[in-house]
């Protein structure tokens, strides 16, 4: 039953790689390539290359770009993400040599919105696995153990250096092109691998407290913790009850808090990322 379930679970984590390495081949081949714009990290430098280069295909010079990456990250990255992420390399470089037919878009500004989309879909799709597709991802994690630097940093440096290259060999607009790609790109990684199972952590503030408190364990089914306080300008002692939920269920928070108490009050606040087994959404990777 282990082997079994071991099985299907890397099965799941093969088709996630699989279906958003296409989805990236698609917008590549399908827009970026047709209307020579750049993406962001490896796939942009291959690009470049390719541009340079037109004879040889956008797939072998992404996988041969990789191979020092892999070989410097068998020491410094994990081995289960990096036996993924050199199966997402692998089926990335092979989605990048298939055949597909480019979509007839016109508009370059709609080309770059078209591409961004399904990269950042495709993208997003990938990183929902315990893998990636190699590139930045594992440069990142070997820069970060090695010298503490972050990923986002790493990305930006990246990118900012391949963005100066590339202006000095294709036209500006072009590059411009890109840098719209590449946000909607990252708006849309962002709301399929986090944004979709967004929560919301709420502080309440009221004198009915434990009757607003034991409502949502017993009726929300949801946690919440006590924190003893004091009024800054009464000097009264207070009790702050904290809760993250998801945004579904603020709806609901909103109507029990209302009923037992109109004048409570409540901050309800973004985050980031949330950690946990039952409201926990942080990525696998």
């Amino acid at each position: 039953m282990k082997d079994v379930k071991l099985f299907l679970n890397v099965l799941w984590n093969l088709l996630l790689i699989s279906v958003g390495s296409v989805m990236c081949a698609v917008a590549i081949k399908g827009v970026i390539i047709p209307k020579e714009f750049l993406t962001g990290g490896v796939t942009g430098l291959a690009l470049l290359v390719h541009y340079l280069v037109p004879s040889v295909s956008v797939g072998v010079i992404y996988f041969v770009l990789n191979i020092p990456l892999f070989v410097v990250g068998w020491l410094f990255v994990g081995r289960r993400f990096f036996f993924y992420s050199l199966a997402g390399v692998v089926i990335f470089s092979m989605a990048l040599t298939l055949p597909y037919k480019v979509l007839p878009i016109q508009d370059m500004i709609l080309a770059a919105l078209t591409a961004g989309i399904v990269t950042g879909v495709g993208s997003g799709i990938i990183l929902k696995s315990l893998g990636s597709a190699g590139g930045l991802d594992i440069l990142s994690i070997i820069l970060y153990k090695k010298y503490s630097i972050r990923p986002g940093t790493i990305v930006l440096a990246f990118n900012a250096l391949l963005m100066t290259a590339a202006a000095l060999h294709i036209p500006l607009e072009k590059v411009l092109y890109t840098l719209i790609f590449m946000f909607v790109t990252s708006y849309f990684v962002n709301l399929v691998v986090t944004g979709l199972s967004q929560r919301k952590a709420i502080m309440i503030i009221s004198p009915q407290w434990k009757a607003i408190s034991r409502e949502i364990i017993d009726k929300l089914q949801r946690g919440v913790t006590v924190v003893c306080g004091e009024g800054g300008y009464t000097g009264n002692e207070i009790h702050i009850l904290y809760s993250v939920i998801t945004f579904s269920e603020l709806s609901r928070f909103k109507e029990v808090i209302k009923k037992i108490d109109p004048d409570a009050f409540v901050v309800v606040t973004e985050t980031l990322e949330v950690m946990g087994k039952r409201i926990g959404n942080q990525p696998h990777w």
